[in-house]
């Protein structure tokens, strides 16, 4: 049914139709990460979904068949020091507009997950609510973005094991929030965000991972 959803763009003449997405807005710790994909008029890939509709597992396999068939694609993360300088939406935004700036093919229309377009992208673009369940190629980019945001912080998690980023990925967990008020923030925490910037106190809406 997702490529259905591209297919009518394509029989409207739109040959090279790129979805965008990211993952990592919420999260206390680490980046945020933002992918494009275009794929072939013709892709059919089973199980395609939205990235956290799928088990780890198929999001892996799901990963390298993206990269093997789409005719472009590119990922780009924005530090958590970029985050506190310009804020989240913001850093979402560079993250969209850079990842579509390094497609090797120029994109006719942009589909962007969620209901804001990019500032200043020189490509036609539509936001599409709830893209990553509808779309093909948004979902594509769902998955390239949440698995390469996971495994940066499966490395975080080796150099900082005190606070278990492998198993929430940074996002606020009432484990990763004892560990902060255990060990206070490290290099990757986002300082601007609660509960680091409410100094770890009265800070109530913990958000679950992705």
């Amino acid at each position: 049914m997702l490529h259905l959803f591209d297919k009518a763009y394509h029989d409207k003449g739109v040959n090279f139709l790129a979805g965008i997405d990211e993952a990592g807005r919420g999260p206390l710790a680490g980046p945020v990460t933002a992918a494009a994909v275009i794929f072939p008029q013709d892709a059919r890939i089973p199980f395609l979904n939205d990235s956290k509709k799928l088990t780890p597992k198929k999001r892996e396999e799901l990963f390298e068949i993206i990269q093997n068939t789409a005719l472009a694609f590119a990922v780009v993360s924005i530090d958590n020091k970029i985050i506190d300088e310009i804020n989240i939406l913001q850093a979402t935004f560079l993250a969209m507009k850079r990842a579509v700036e390094s497609l090797k093919i120029n994109p006719e229309l942009c589909l962007v997950d969620g209901n804001h377009k990019i500032p200043n992208l020189l490509f036609n673009q539509e936001a599409v609510i709830g893209g990553d369940a509808k779309s093909a190629s948004v979902a594509a980019a769902s998955i390239l973005a949440k698995v390469t945001r996971d495994k940066l912080m499966l490395e975080y998690a080796k150099q900082y094991p005190q606070y278990f980023f492998e198993k929430h990925k940074g996002y606020g967990t009432k484990t990763h929030i004892e560990a902060i008020k255990k060990h206070g923030a490290c290099s990757i925490h986002r300082l601007t965000f609660a509960p680091i910037a409410q100094e770890n106190k009265g800070w109530e809406g913990a958000r679950s991972k992705e």
